[in-house]
């Protein structure tokens, strides 16, 4: 549901310079006490994520028929776990797409308070035997880590991501120069990079998707969404990825 947006110019740049890597959890948090989350935050979800869900159900179906046991990666204010209950208890009409509401029970929010690159945090799932998600989603999230940060993200992505789940990711910053300095962190290339070739992501030209995929993750679908938000409209792809 969050977005970077390119005002007010230099802020979110400036806010993180000299800070290191142990450091980006509490910039973001006092982003937040400090009622600036309108750089990037947009109030609701993305008009690409639920026009994905709407109109791939095919990707969406569990072995079981049981349902999808899906993970968003979130900076967890308690504001996000307020607007994630209250949504679910009443969701506005900018929840759904063309199909309109659809019927049946909504599903159920977990908030888990942790460290994305640490595994203690797992256990509470295994309690419920979850043993790995159907669906991770990744928006904002890679191109506001460092990028000496990108091998572990996606080294992460992949021991939780279950062995029959997808990854999708809806690629932003297309538009800005890997060269240039973030957040938000321009990933032109990066995710192929990653999480097909299985390399570290911090590249300064992007190259052309071929050769061999030794990485993590299988690309299985890639395509611009006739939705986004007006920052990354017209560059913005949606990738999706199976384990391998």
């Amino acid at each position: 549901m969050a977005n970077f947006a390119p005002e007010p110019p230099g802020r979110l740049i400036s806010h993180f310079t000299d800070r290191s890597r142990a450091q980006q959890g509490d910039g973001w948090d006092s982003l937040w006490e400090s009622d600036e989350n309108h750089l990037w935050d947009r109030g609701m979800p993305s008009p690409a994520l639920i026009d994905f869900l709407e109109s791939k159900q095919d990707l969406l179906q569990t072995p079981s028929g049981r349902r999808l046991c899906a993970l968003v990666p979130v900076r967890n204010p308690p504001v996000q776990w307020d607007y994630a209950a209250g949504e679910l208890a009443e969701p506005q009409d900018y929840n759904f797409g063309s199909n309109g509401r659809p019927s049946g029970q909504p599903g159920r929010v977990r908030i888990i308070a942790g460290d994305f690159f640490v595994r203690d945090w797992e256990q509470t799932l295994a309690q419920d035997g979850v043993e790995g998600f159907d669906l991770i989603y990744d928006y904002t999230f890679l191109c506001a880590l460092l990028p000496e940060m990108r091998r572990d993200w996606g080294r992460r992505m992949r021991e939780l991501v279950a062995p029959t789940g997808i990854l999708v990711c809806l690629e932003f910053p297309m538009y800005k120069d890997l060269k240039a300095v973030g957040p938000p962190w321009g990933l032109n290339g990066v995710y192929w990079n990653i999480l097909a070739e299985g390399k570290d992501g911090v590249i300064e030209e992007t190259g052309e998707e071929t050769g061999a995929e030794n990485g993590p993750f299988k690309r299985v679908m890639y395509f611009k969404p006739p939705r986004s938000y007006e920052a990354g409209r017209g560059t913005d792809m949606v990738s999706v990825w199976k384990p391998q």
